[in-house]
């Protein structure tokens, strides 16, 4: 009895202690996560600088093509386009020169998902410009598209796109019509599913041999253990099925192919650079702009995937220290979670005492 009550204490108190440790590293955990901007909900269109200094010529439109569909097929949950991924093209190709048109298969308010964590200032920007508001709640049907009014089409991510992108015939057209012509096509995430099912006159798949990346079935599968189930297709086996060369990225990180006037982006984080490389295509050098916070924790990411974490260090002190940039660590300590989801325990915990370095790297910032 005596023995079994000993077993019985000791095992209270190892309960007890994993209790403390696991409180302890919650509140240090979330000590290392800087409290949110609210100032930033209130952006407007006329304070980004991007957009006011320095403005360019009028070059022409764009189309920005959105999902329609605010079901995940018969599943019961909700999509519809990222917010973030047309804000920032948006306002990248307004502030090139281009005034940008939105459609979507069947025009109207199409569904949107806002992902509070990933808003940034160009994102509530968006959301307070009346004029890109007006757009977006007016969609153009995209059988009612006048093709020859644009430069180049972009085609926004959202997981609606996988449902009402690749069967819809207007976008074929469009689709068809711009390679063809030599016009700019660009995608982000789930985007390029406006691809698949497109056929050229000579008879061959516009995916035949080209490079392209979208959102990675790595990507889709650990948010969406079912996604096999759910969706139609995933579409990086659809892509690759249909003859592309899928490059494949770091899991949520930039990364775009760019082959000839077709360039496709991985995921969300992708929008800046697959935009300004769609200008580039265009024939013009892009905008200079102040790069965010969010961009340069994804330096620091890729930096970390590829070198390890010494030189991920080592470049985020010259980021927040040397050069005074900001530095999103919400993002970099988001992606120690995704690593322990992974069972990567290793990665979780460099990555986290990345984010460590990083608060006692911008106290030291404020101090120089």
């Amino acid at each position: 009895m005596f023995k079994k009550y000993r077993i019985l204490k000791w095992v209270s108190l190892f309960v007890l202690g994993l209790i403390i440790v696991i409180v302890s590293f919650g509140f240090w955990f979330k000590s290392l996560i800087p409290p949110r901007d609210l100032s930033v909900t209130t952006t407007s269109a006329t304070e980004l600088a991007y957009l006011t200094h320095d403005r360019v010529p009028y070059r022409g439109k764009i189309l920005a093509v959105v999902t329609s569909a605010d079901t995940m097929g018969d599943s019961g949950k909700s999509t519809g386009y990222e917010l973030t991924e047309l804000a920032r093209a948006y306002y990248t190709f307004q502030a090139n020169g281009f005034e940008v048109d939105i459609a979507s298969p069947k025009g109207g308010k199409p569904p949107v998902v806002i992902d509070d964590e990933d808003m940034g200032a160009f994102d509530f920007a968006f959301l307070n410009d009346s004029i890109a508001q007006h757009k977006a709640s007016h969609t153009i049907p995209m059988n009612q598209v006048v093709v020859d009014d644009y430069q180049a089409v972009f085609f926004a991510g959202g997981k609606g796109a996988m449902f009402d992108f690749p069967d819809n015939m207007a976008i074929q057209d469009l689709v068809r019509n711009y390679y063809q012509s030599n016009k700019v096509i660009g995608a982000v995430c789930h985007g390029p599913a406006a691809l698949v099912n497109v056929t050229l006159d000579n008879g061959e798949h516009i995916l035949a041999n080209k490079t392209v990346s979208g959102f990675t079935n790595k990507e889709e599968l650990l948010l969406i253990s079912d996604a096999k189930i759910i969706f139609p297709f995933l579409l990086q086996d659809k892509l690759v099925e249909q003859g592309a060369s899928f490059n494949e990225g770091v899991m949520y990180l930039d990364n775009v192919s760019h082959d000839q006037n077709l360039i496709t982006g991985q995921n969300p984080w992708s929008t800046w650079s697959l935009a300004e490389q769609m200008i580039q295509q265009m024939g013009y050098v892009p905008k200079q702009r102040e790069i965010t916070a969010e961009e340069n924790a994804v330096r620091v990411l890729l930096k970390f995937h590829k070198a390890g974490k010494q030189p991920a260090k080592q470049l985020m002190e010259s980021l927040l220290v040397e050069q005074n940039k900001p530095l999103d660590r919400v993002l970099i300590a988001k992606h120690g979670i995704i690593a322990a989801m992974k069972g990567e325990l290793g990665q979780f915990a460099a990555l986290i005492g990345l984010v460590s370095h990083a608060k006692k790297y911008e106290s030291k910032s404020r101090k120089i």
